[in-house]
């Protein structure tokens, strides 16, 4: 007797034997292969596309013929003409099996198909939103079986979907009944997560997106992705407008403690910017507003709170209670968001503690550090810095009060990333001469032509990962001594280091304007990289550890960090530099993670419940930490990698003048020693 013929799919590798005649995507889904549809088998979306292979195929003992599959049937053609097949490619729905087929399934036909990440140490993302598309035909209504529309919409899905036991959105039934006479009873439904149908259409729909959103105090960021690819179709970002409430988290917070109702004001502002970002990325899309189904948002805990229209009062003191710390999800609609599916749904990644945010929910699903054995130290950059460190075993967590040094805030010519603003710098060690590049000119500042092409941009300031350049730039030279001080024995050495009063400063831009560090500069970014790294430490004595694996800088300031010059002022602790990455935008990654995998938020939520969490406001090591690291790169830490990379200064012994006060009040002066 005659064996069925033998079906290999790849790159799976599952086979079996099928009748002649069976559609090769029902011998897909009966072996559990992954292919995709929105249309059910009715040749409509495209999305079941297979390559059969044809030749000898020794692994598997057969032979693949052309003619094993069916010919090209006129559904197929009319879809080619219209949206074209792949090279080489069938519809899955419209082919048959008439004898032993080798049939490759394409990633863009998987249903669970893998985005690829830039980076190899981190995790791709496989492709599983919440949120998927069901063309179904619907029976009409009959006297003889009298049945509401919604059930009979309920039947079809089951009977050619396999899905069950489905709830509906009171809104979907507010206008069921026009749009499947309009559709003459063949609809598209969007289901959320198996369970809601949340929005229907008349016909054949294919189009579903959704929004990944990073609402950050400065500066909010939305990306636009394509639900059934998994691509970044538009971004868009904005200036966070509760700024004019106050520049940082607390200043907003003590707006609405001495403000009754500012926190009305403050949400206010954020969703209407997010609204302006939504409807900005579908027109740069191209794409009807209505076609945006999922929004997913990171953020951290006060900007969380505020964009639910929770008062964030709690947040501002000890023990900086949350009022949720689990992931949400809802109707956009409920926190006043117009511009996308009026069925839309809103999900909100989970905060971990009351000054660690749904943002670092979002590093953590970026980086993946508890998938991994080596211990890992996240740190996303700013006002507060959010620290994660550990591995599969343990993670920790903790925030720094960091302040805005590093954006360009508290430095006297410093300024946000913008053209015009210095991001780059380097000093000569034998002349102490600068040279710099500005953002928006690919061209150092000593290079023929500069002047000319920042002609219409000029140079305005200096931004952050400038700020830090030049600061290590002035270690590495001998201009700024260990403890921080301008040395103005260098003077001598150089016209570019100037008396400010009883400090010097180093000119590093003599034009208009005038761009000098100051010894304030480079107290300010004292303290904040001192706090930064003692948070770390704080986490790494709670584990027991003095040096890390792998160190990673997420954010948008930390991408633009180059990592040697961050090490070089003890931002972080030593690790081998070619082990010290930035990430970017890991929140938005993260964020991004949890709108196209389903699963990722569940993992999430499981994951920050086993986080412990530090206070560093109470743990009494801070201040001590603190102190040592005010330092360059730190008073007593060893940086053994750091030193094999880097040339560091030979310590230097140095008699300053110093002034402090008094507890009466007054000034005494004193004479000391120091040694860096």
């Amino acid at each position: 007797m005659a064996r069925d013929p033998l079906v290999v799919f790849t790159p799976s590798g599952r086979r079996g034997h099928f009748p002649i005649g069976t559609p090769v995507v029902e011998a897909a889904r009966r072996l559990g292969v992954d292919i995709d549809s929105v249309c059910g088998g009715r040749g409509l979306c495209g999305r079941c596309q297979i390559r059969p292979s044809v030749g000898e195929f020794a692994k598997h003992g057969i032979v693949s013929r052309a003619e094993n599959l069916s010919p090209l049937n006129d559904v197929e053609r009319r879809y080619d003409a219209k949206r074209g097949l792949g090279p080489g490619q069938r519809l899955s729905c419209q082919t048959q099996v008439l004898g032993d087929l080798v049939v490759d399934v394409p990633p863009d036909s998987q249903v669970h198909k893998q985005l690829v990440r830039k980076r190899a140490e981190v995790r791709d993302i496989e492709l599983d939103p919440a949120i998927r598309l069901h063309y179904v035909e619907v029976d009409p209504p009959d006297m003889h079986t009298p049945s509401g529309d919604l059930e009979r919409l309920l039947k079809a899905l089951k009977a050619q979907w396999g899905l069950d036991s489905l709830d509906c959105d009171l809104r979907v039934l507010q206008t069921l009944q026009p749009v499947l006479r309009a559709g003459n009873w063949k609809v598209t439904v969007a289901i959320h997560r198996a369970q809601v149908l949340i929005t229907v259409w008349p016909g054949f729909h294919d189009a579903a997106y959704g929004v990944a959103v990073d609402v950050g105090s400065t500066t909010i960021a939305a990306h636009l992705c394509n639900l059934s690819s998994g691509a970044v179709v538009a971004s868009a970002g904005t200036m966070n407008p509760q700024i004019r409430f106050g520049e940082d988290l607390m200043s907003r917070v003590s707006y609405v403690m001495m403000n009754p109702g500012g926190e009305v004001q403050l949400t206010a502002a954020v969703r209407e910017a997010i609204d302006a970002l939504l409807r900005e990325v579908a027109a740069d899309a191209g794409i009807d507003k209505n076609d945006i189904l999922n929004v997913v948002f990171v953020g951290n805990p006060i900007m969380h709170h505020l964009l639910l229209g929770i008062s964030p009062v709690e947040l501002g003191g000890a023990p900086f209670a949350l009022a949720v710390n689990s992931g949400l999800t809802f109707w956009a609609s409920e926190i006043g968001l117009s511009e996308l599916n009026r069925g839309a749904r809103v999900y909100t990644l989970p905060c971990i503690a009351g000054h660690v945010g749904a943002d670092t929910a979002g590093v953590i699903l970026s980086e993946s550090p508890h998938l991994g054995t080596d211990i890992t130290l996240i740190v996303d950059v700013g006002t507060n810095a959010e620290i994660v460190l550990g591995n599969k075993d343990r993670l920790l967590a903790c925030s720094s009060p960091t302040g805005p040094a590093f954006e360009g805030a508290q430095i006297s010519c410093g300024q946000r990333a913008a053209p015009g603003a210095i991001e780059r710098v380097r000093i000569d060690p034998e002349t102490l001469e600068p040279r710099f590049k500005v953002i928006g000119c690919e061209l150092w500042s000593n290079e023929a032509g500069f002047d000319e092409a920042i002609r219409h941009i000029g140079v305005t300031g200096i931004c952050g990962s400038g700020i830090i350049e030049v600061l290590a730039e002035m270690f590495l030279t001998g201009i700024l001594l260990g403890d921080g001080t301008i040395d103005g024995a260098m003077a001598a050495r150089s016209p570019r280091i100037q008396a400010d009063g009883r400090t010097f400063s180093y000119l590093l831009h003599a034009g208009t304007p005038e761009i000098r560090i100051l010894q304030t500069d480079v107290r300010a970014i004292q303290l904040a990289k001192a706090a930064l790294y003692a948070g770390a430490r704080l986490l790494m004595d709670r584990l027991g550890i003095d040096t890390v694996d792998r160190i990673v800088l997420a954010g948008a300031f930390g991408s633009h960090i180059d990592v040697k010059y961050a090490m070089i002022l003890g931002m972080i602790p030593d690790c081998d530099l070619a082990r010290v990455f930035s990430a970017g935008n890991a929140a938005g990654t993260g964020a991004r993670i949890a709108l196209l995998n389903q699963r990722a938020r569940d993992e999430i939520a499981e994951i920050v419940r086993r986080v412990e969490k530090i206070e560093t406001a109470v743990e009494p090591r801070f201040q001590e930490h603190f102190v040592e690291a005010m330092n360059i790169p730190h008073k007593s830490a060893p940086y053994p990698h750091l030193a094999a990379a880097v040339p560091l200064p030979a310590a230097r012994a140095h008699t300053r003048e110093d002034t402090s006060d008094t507890p009466g009040g007054g000034r005494r002066r004193r004479r000391r020693r120091e040694t860096t």
